[in-house]
């Protein structure tokens, strides 16, 4: 049974707006009297999310990304129960915690410790089991004499603090946070990342918002990218967190303007990009075609598993539908996982190509040395315009294997050389291959 199901959720917000104007008491008072009513204009409806469909298994990490107003922070509202959908269902199957606003859910004038009495039973807990844990939740929040003072008289990160360890000490099955463990200094936080590790250890489930794309590869599963109040994308981190990037970029070449998309309608949304994931994607007007890729070893033999220090060649066959100016080519290496090793462009490295390119061709790229330490790689080509826009790309042109006798780790294995100076010589190791360009 999965941990969060959301169907077809819709979260609309109705904004009322009186016209302004300054005014005093008498003139409210004469206005008053005279049955005079303030001009009012109708009503608007924003729709702060447009029918979200999204499961989240049982034991995962996820991570939500998307701009600010994109309606991150209102789904986590509907997940806790904070907010009603306008339609659609929200399915909860756990006890939920949730580390949503800075202090959320705490009465100033009360003390540290009667607000983790009031917070222990509105999350679920009886009296004996909060007194159980009481000590053990002042503990992790560090607050000594303070946890007796009232909340009013915390610093934020004290706020932060206590909330976290209240929210993590209660049993929960299913633990929600919304960007607020960027409050604490560098000891609380490392503290709180190893209780999320102990989390993610213990199965339970996890839902973040945040704004730091590394964490999200870091720590989570699965992620999910939300746009304009619609889930724009679900899957493997770092392969959402490549796409996002690029349609930020896209977004700034064109001269889009990065509104809130949750005001702006669908106009502020970001906008698309060629290729969904995992599908070889050609726009509508490709005049750049992709032909045959091929992925050769230096004898000139298909490179299904080539050796850390091997030579490889990348061709691209291409074929252009009508004149193309400045047209360009681009090619991405990842790994299985879909981190990002490298990736580059004729466009980025300024290849003097031929304009307009010819009707038929093959763009040849060298490597001399590979350099990969062993795993499993592959190589996503692409057509692009002269502004960086694909005509087309294949997210997975080829796919090989790196072999190493070697023991030394890491992604690359960087050309380097040892030396020991003496006051007789100098001892040198042997010198490593040069890497050309």
């Amino acid at each position: 049974m999965d941990a969060i199901v959301l169907r077809d959720v819709v979260k609309s917000f109705r904004k009322s707006t009186i016209r302004g104007e300054y005014t005093t008491f008498k003139s409210e008072l004469v206005r008053w009297l005279r049955g005079q009513r303030r001009q009012q204009q109708p009503d608007t409806v924003i729709e702060a999310l447009r029918g979200i469909n999204l499961t989240i298994p049982r034991g995962k990490t996820v991570g939500i990304i998307g701009r600010n107003g994109s309606g991150k922070s209102t789904l986590l509202k509907l997940i806790t129960g904070i907010y009603s959908p306008t339609s659609g269902s929200v399915e909860i199957n756990g006890r939920i915690s949730a580390l949503l606003d800075l202090g959320a859910g705490f009465h100033p004038d009360f003390s540290g410790r009667e607000n983790i009495l009031i917070n222990g039973v509105i999350l679920g807990l009886s009296r004996a089991e909060i007194r159980e844990r009481m000590d053990e939740i002042i503990a992790f929040s560090e607050l000594g004499d303070f946890i007796d003072e009232p909340v009013r008289t915390y610093s934020s990160g004290m706020y932060m603090r206590l909330a976290f360890a209240v929210a993590t000490h209660v049993d929960p099955e299913i633990l929600i946070i919304d960007e607020i463990l960027a409050v604490g200094d560098e000891h609380f936080s490392r503290k709180s990342l190893q209780k999320m590790t102990d989390f993610q250890k213990s199965g339970k489930t996890i839902v973040l918002v945040t704004h730091d794309l590394g964490t999200l590869e870091r720590w989570c599963d699965l992620a999910a990218w939300i746009d304009g109040g619609r889930i724009r994308e679900v899957g493997p981190p770092a392969e959402l967190v490549r796409h996002y990037k690029q349609a930020v970029l896209l977004a700034e070449a064109r001269g889009s303007a990065l509104l809130a998309p949750a005001l702006a309608g669908d106009g502020g949304a970001l906008p698309e990009l060629a290729s969904p994931p995992h599908v070889a994607a050609v726009s509508a007007q490709a005049q750049l075609r992709l032909g045959e890729v091929r992925l050769l070893t230096r004898e000139g033999v298909s490179a299904t598993e080539v050796d850390t220090e091997d030579a490889l060649e990348l061709q691209l066959e291409f074929s252009t539908q009508s004149e193309v100016q400045q047209g360009g080519f681009g090619w991405s290496l990842q790994r299985a996982d879909g981190s990002l090793v490298y990736e580059t462009s004729t466009l980025v490295d300024a290849v003097p190509l031929p304009q307009p390119l010819p009707a038929q061709g093959m763009v040849r790229l060298r490597l001399e040395r590979l350099g990969l330490m062993p795993g499993q790689y592959k190589v996503a080509v692409s057509a692009l315009a002269a502004d960086g826009t694909p005509y087309e790309s294949r997210p997975e042109a080829c796919t090989f294997n790196v072999r190493s006798s070697l023991t030394d780790q890491g992604i690359t294995r960087v050309p380097h050389r040892w030396e020991l100076l003496t006051h007789e010589a100098t001892v040198s190791s042997p010198p490593e291959k040069a890497v050309s360009a």
